[in-house]
């Protein structure tokens, strides 16, 4: 028997054994439908941990100790799947309205606000996004949340991402704690260079001043360099300090736009660990705006403080064969909490994307959708 007919018996045996157990699980199913009446009129809560402990152990005990584990994680998703069943069944036709409608993209007259200064890799990827907008640019970005919710500027651009050191959380929370949303997304290629007065030499630099994401992506041109490291809210405004600065002692890292700004030079080129460094900008503003085309989507959601709720929450995008292209988690102000922001590829205006979307809501804390939009 040639390998091939051989595999093909296995193959054979394995499909028989897939079909008992798809019959058992439908009939599962169909006893938590059962089920759910009762539980509902009874006020019986769909989670029961001490139950699902006793399910667990009883399955553990008719295998061998090799598939402990695997078994474990079989029957732990077979009632999860159940518990998600059931939460569908009581919440049927209440799909909740994710994002409120949108409102057209704003074509004239448009303000927009970055977080920095003239020459802030903020302020390439606002002229790369809306190269005909009246540009603004304040200290801090809560002041650019702010701004915008406040319907003093349209748009706003921040940094969330950053290809070598990842997420920016403080972006992260403020769009929780603002309620803007995201409406679009670029990448910016990220060019850091080493910046002076005229006349300055390397061994002239005493201190620089950077970003401190600037430092962090510095790291191997300053690790054998004995100046002191000043931390700033921005590139382009560390440039802004090292070109007021008295004497020649005093550099930046930054842009080379911000060296033109500041009547810098730039003493090195290039200088970051990778030459792939980027960062991805997103768009802020105080409504959402999406449409057919759209093909990304934000959410932030809280989990409970129990073993394999996370796992239950992102098991709805699994099922639907729906891809998550990213999460991050941040800390929440309750102790051991944490929030959770995933992207995930899709239109929030595609049905099943909306019963996926519901079910993850199902199983979480808290849900909501932050955006949906398009990558530039």
């Amino acid at each position: 028997m040639n390998d091939k007919k051989e595999i093909a018996i296995f193959r054979e045996v394995i499909d028989g054994v897939d079909r008992e157990i798809v019959k058992l699980f439908e009939r599962r199913m169909i006893l938590t439908k059962e089920i759910v009446d009762y539980k509902m009129e009874n006020n019986i809560a769909i989670y029961d941990v001490d139950r699902e402990q006793v399910i667990v152990d009883g399955a553990t005990a008719l295998v061998d100790k090799e598939l402990y584990g695997e078994v474990i994680l079989l029957m732990r998703s077979i009632m999860a799947l159940g518990r998600e069943y059931q939460r569908s069944l009581m919440f049927s036709g209440a799909a909740p309205d994710f994002l409120p409608a949108p409102r057209p993209r704003k074509l004239s007259n448009v303000k927009c606000i970055y977080q920095g200064a003239p020459g802030a890799w903020s302020e390439h990827a606002a002229i790369k996004l809306f190269p005909n907008a009246a540009l603004s640019s304040a200290d801090y970005f809560e002041d650019v949340f702010r701004m915008v919710k406040d319907g003093e500027a349209d748009y706003g651009i921040l940094p969330i991402e950053n290809s070598k050191t990842g997420a920016i959380g403080e972006t992260y929370d403020l769009l929780r704690s603002y309620g803007c949303y995201i409406v679009s997304r670029t990448w910016i290629d990220i060019k850091h260079c080493l910046l002076a007065k005229p006349g300055a030499a390397l061994r002239d630099i005493r201190e620089v001043y950077s970003h401190p994401e600037g430092f962090k992506q510095c790291r191997r041109f300053l690790q054998d360099k004995s100046w002191d490291l000043i931390a700033s809210s921005n590139t382009a405004v560390a440039a802004e300090k090292a070109a007021s600065s008295e004497g020649i002692r005093t550099a930046a890292i930054g842009s080379r736009m911000a060296a033109e700004h500041n009547g810098l030079t730039a003493l090195s080129e290039d200088i970051m660990d990778s030459d792939k460094n980027r960062t991805s900008f997103v768009v802020i503003a105080a409504q959402p705006e999406y449409d057919g085309e759209s093909d990304l989507i934000s959410i932030s959601f809280a989990a409970a403080h129990r073993s394999g709720s996370l796992c239950e929450a992102l098991l709805p995008f699994m099922a639907a064969g729906i891809n998550l292209t990213r999460i991050e988690s941040r800390p929440s102000s309750t102790a051991r909490a944490y929030r959770f922001f995933a992207e995930i590829s899709g239109n929030i205006q595609d049905s099943r994307m909306i019963e996926t979307l519901t079910h993850a809501a199902n199983v979480t804390e808290y849900f909501e959708v932050i955006g949906c939009y398009r990558q530039v």
